[in-house]
């Protein structure tokens, strides 16, 4: 009674449903679409074009040769198509899922971006750090030059302060 089969038609049955309830959607957007949503000085438009797909729907076999050809003259020199319109508005309307990724791109853009400044702020560092050792090891060289019998060499002392004065002003 519950087995497969019945199982798998009342899953049939939803999605037949389901399909249902979203053609009907798609109906009631469609007519409502040209009246309340488009500009006072551009609905003129929209209603030519929402009477063109009327009798583009109501259309018989014999008069069709005729109709299409007006249809298609009316067409040209409307500046919007009803397709550009229905595009348009998949283009705007975003799934959850489309969401989810642009937010976790923006948060990896960030997050490459500040792993970037960082690395560039500890090259700076390492640099600055490197600089200062060498100028440590060159004055710390100069300061403990002796002299022969082992004494500190005053000479080389009294001319690292000097040109360190001289740096200074």
């Amino acid at each position: 009674g519950r087995g497969f089969a019945f199982r798998r038609k009342q899953k049939i049955e939803r999605q037949y449903r389901r399909l249902l309830r979203k053609g009907r959607k798609v109906h009631s957007q469609q007519d409502d679409q040209f009246t309340d949503t488009y500009p006072e000085h551009l609905k003129h438009l929209y209603l030519a074009e929402e009477e063109m797909l009327k009798k583009r729907r109501h259309r018989t076999p014999e008069d069709s040769a005729l109709s299409e050809e007006k249809l298609n003259k009316a067409e040209d020199t409307c500046t919007f198509s009803y397709r550009s319109v229905v595009t348009e508005g998949k283009f705007k309307k975003k799934t959850s899922n489309e969401k989810a990724k642009e937010e976790y791109e923006k948060i990896k853009a960030e997050r490459a971006r500040k792993k970037e400044e960082a690395e560039r702020r500890k090259q700076q560092r390492e640099e600055a750090q490197r600089l200062y050792k060498q100028k440590k090891m060159e004055a710390y060289k100069i300061l403990s030059k002796k002299t022969k019998k082992g004494q500190p060499n005053l000479n080389l002392q009294v001319e690292f302060l000097l040109q360190k004065i001289q740096q200074n002003t």
